[in-house]
């Protein structure tokens, strides 16, 4: 099935039930699925929806911590020939309203967590059901259809939406991020095979991310077993790993970082692991150097947009000398760079990425200025997307990011590329995590500004001259701020517009 043209998630999941019916497909802390109670539970929760007038194109919301009932909720509404509403639900309460509202569901399925944020919002009429059982709504187990029935059949086209994600936020208001089944299908097809029926996959990124996504469902489609994780945390993850036999892992950097810092982390066995995967933030050479010293199996980088658009991959342990890359486009994704005019610039040229594949949303949900704010064409008339990243490809195709465009400080006529910057902080022992912005300046328009997270008895005074002395008069930091963390997204990306409020 993995071979043609286009398939669907859900039949795929009604194979392996078929074929392997009583291996496990699912683990979470609370209990494990097999293949077999996987399929009835999405069966059930299709047939339910059904009943309850739903219609092909109709979109659930879900909001709740990872769970093999997210995982249920999902396959049901897929296979009822809906779109299945992934809302953040660390986001605020009035956010989170305004996801649900955004996907205009009847159906709510959420969690205790996700139903206290919620408390006094408004939102549309809605059928809540929890997937938790805790008094949410309606016990997911009392509202399905009854064991044993099957929904009626939908024919699934690739051009029907299967999700909405939200964007993280990390540039405003979340915006609904429509995929279709066939830009599902090329991410399945494209990485299915990396898996198998003997995988382990640890997902401690939530469920509402694509970041997860990525390998959540190329491991269920080859079918391998998901093992989710609520909340991450060193300690827990590390014991997972090695419990389960972990044999592929999705992490963002700073778990990455975390893992890393561990005091334990050599003491466990995570010899089976064959590949990690990292994606979604900013991963330094030196951490991926650590990484690939550390820990068994291989390591691959993945860049690209929720969007879609064009991707790259870096083959970490395969290109030790292109750390400091986010690696080569992927095969049939069309990468290039433009100028601030829109114009295409040469290769080696620094400008803003721009990319295209046949990995691309169908637009974003109920706004379609903004999903004509993201497209470019080439002089052929071909779509692509704008990235909003800085970067650079080098003589063997290999992208190097320098910056987010809007990141870009322009001081006194000069551009000043946060990251440089960031990467001269990281340099002193005493800095744990730092991130740069720019704040307004009167005389030279803007000024970079540093925020750091110190080590003990580490002087703010220091770490400046540090920076100062290592680069040019232009890039020089107007100062420091020092923070007890910096603020994050829930995949690990720093939240620069939080640091801008805070200046």
């Amino acid at each position: 099935m993995l071979e043609a043209d286009f398939g669907t998630f859900p039949a795929l999941i009604k194979a392996h039930a078929s074929e392997r019916p009583d291996a496990i497909a699912l683990a979470d802390p609370a209990g494990r699925l097999s293949w077999a109670e996987f399929d009835a539970a999405g069966d059930r929760i299709a047939a339910r929806l059904q009943a309850d007038g739903f219609q092909p194109g109709d979109a659930t919301a879900i909001a709740a911590y990872n769970s093999v009932w997210v995982a249920c909720a999902m396959l049901g509404t897929l296979r009822a020939g809906g779109v299945a509403g992934l809302i953040t639900n660390s986001a605020t309460g009035e956010q989170m309203a305004a996801m649900i509202r955004d996907t205009a569901a009847k159906h709510l399925f959420l969690d205790t967590a996700a139903a206290a944020s919620l408390e006094g919002q408004e939102m549309q009429p809605l059928t809540r059901i929890a997937l938790d059982g805790k008094g949410a709504g309606e016990a997911l187990e009392g509202w399905m259809a009854p064991a044993g029935t099957a929904p009626t059949s939908v024919e699934i086209t690739p051009d029907m939406g299967f999700n909405i994600i939200y964007s993280s936020g990390t540039t405003g208001t979340p915006k609904g991020i429509v995929h279709a089944h066939r830009m599902r299908w090329q991410h399945i097809m494209r990485s299915a095979a990396a898996y198998g029926t003997e995988a382990v996959t640890i997902l401690s990124t939530p469920l509402y991310s694509n970041t997860t996504m990525v390998s959540f469902l190329p491991t269920l489609a080859g079918g391998g077993k998901v093992a989710l994780m609520p909340k991450f945390d060193t300690l827990g993850f590390l014991q997972l790993a090695e419990r389960e036999g972990a044999t592929h892992a999705m992490l963002v950097p700073v778990q990455y970082r975390r893992l890393m810092a561990h005091p334990d982390f050599d003491s466990f066995d995570l010899s089976a692991f064959r590949l990690k995967y990292c994606t979604s933030a900013p991963f330094s050479a030196e951490l991926k150097a650590e990484v690939l010293r550390r820990w068994p199996g291989g390591l691959v980088e993945f860049y690209g947009l929720t969007e879609g658009g064009g991707s790259c991959v870096l083959m970490a342990h395969e290109n030790p000398d292109k750390l400091h890359t986010v690696g080569r486009p992927i095969p049939g994704h069309d990468m290039r760079v433009i100028d601030e005019d829109g114009n295409e610039l040469p290769p080696g040229s620094v400008g803003e990425v721009v990319g295209r594949s046949p990995a691309m949303m169908t637009g974003y949900n109920n706004r379609p200025d903004a999903t004509d704010a993201m497209k470019w064409w080439d002089a052929d008339g071909n779509l692509y997307y704008r990235h909003g990243d800085i970067g650079r490809f080098d003589e063997e195709g290999f992208l190097t990011l320098m910056d987010r465009a809007k990141d870009m400080i322009i001081s006194g006529g000069f551009n000043i590329y946060p990251s440089d910057l960031e990467q001269v902080l990281a340099e002193h022992p005493g800095v744990i995590e730092c991130s740069v912005i720019g704040a307004p300046h009167e005389d030279w328009g803007e000024t970079p500004v540093g925020f750091v997270v110190l080590r003990d008895g580490v002087s703010a005074d220091d770490v400046l001259a540090f920076a100062n002395g290592k680069v040019g008069k232009t890039q020089r930091l107007n100062r420091l701020v020092v923070t007890h963390e910096l603020p994050r997204s829930p995949i690990g990306k720093v939240l620069k517009r939080e640091l801008r409020d805070r200046l």
